[in-house]
């Protein structure tokens, strides 16, 4: 199999992600929800980031203004020196869909397509030509370890495969930047290690940055930089 690599430019800025006191609120009938207060945070390009915290803290939430799905009640986002808080949406969708990756808690997989036709359909939103996309789809399910599954529907795979391509499908469009939202939670230990060692490897040898929540203690050893949330503010970072 040809070796895969994710597009990067050189004249990146330092700092991929900038974010400025950032807040999100949320209001729940008369009750104001504050999810993310204040966090101001800078992730240097090319490094594998963690941030941690329990279920509520708001890592979520500010996974999602990140990846500009979720704008915030106050303070800016930067991605490679452009403020993506003031943009229009054509904008931001333009971003996410050709130099971000998302993967989501919940896979969100196309019930309609099989394994190949959904990292495919992410290919063609990213803009990719269709006589590559099928080849770049077939690889990326080979390097997840589930080829052999590409002609099935999500409904007949288990949680994990489905998993599995929802990462490659992430990664087919060869994204800057990998957002990843406990993309480990539904995988056995050993396939988690094996999808944490191909994040690692593409962190060093491709400069891809990933930003990822999880409460799995065993694989925070790979991360570059581990940031503790808790009550929407980022209390502990490393």
């Amino acid at each position: 199999m040809k070796q895969l690599k994710l597009g990067r430019s050189d004249d990146m800025p330092e700092n991929i992600l900038r974010l400025e006191e950032v807040t999100r609120n949320f209001k729940r009938q008369t009750e104001t929800i504050h999810a993310v207060r204040g966090v101001s945070l800078e992730i240097s390009k090319g490094t594998f980031n963690i941030l941690c915290g329990r279920s509520g803290s708001g890592k979520t939430t500010l996974l999602n203004m990140i990846a500009a799905i979720d704008l915030p009640t106050s303070g800016k986002i930067f991605f490679e020196d452009r403020e993506i808080t003031n943009m229009r949406s054509a904008e931001r969708d333009e971003i996410r869909r050709k130099k971000i990756g998302i993967i989501f808690q919940n896979t969100a997989l196309i019930a309609q397509m099989t394994a190949l036709e959904n990292v495919e359909f992410a290919l063609s939103v990213s803009g990719i030509k269709p006589g590559k996309r099928r080849v770049q789809a077939a690889d990326w399910l080979e390097m997840m370890g589930i080829k052999e599954r590409k002609n099935h529907m999500p409904a007949e795979m288990s949680g994990g495969e489905q998993a599995r391509v929802a990462i490659g499908r992430a990664l087919a469009h060869e994204p800057v930047l990998l957002l990843a939202d406990e993309p480990t939670s539904e995988l056995d230990t050993k396939t988690s290690f094996r999808v944490i060692d191909l994040f690692r490897g593409l962190v060093d040898k491709n400069k891809l940055t990933i930003v990822m929540t999880t409460h799995d203690v065993n694989i925070m050893d790979a991360a570059d930089h581990i940031y503790t949330m808790e009550d929407g503010v980022i209390i502990d970072g490393r």
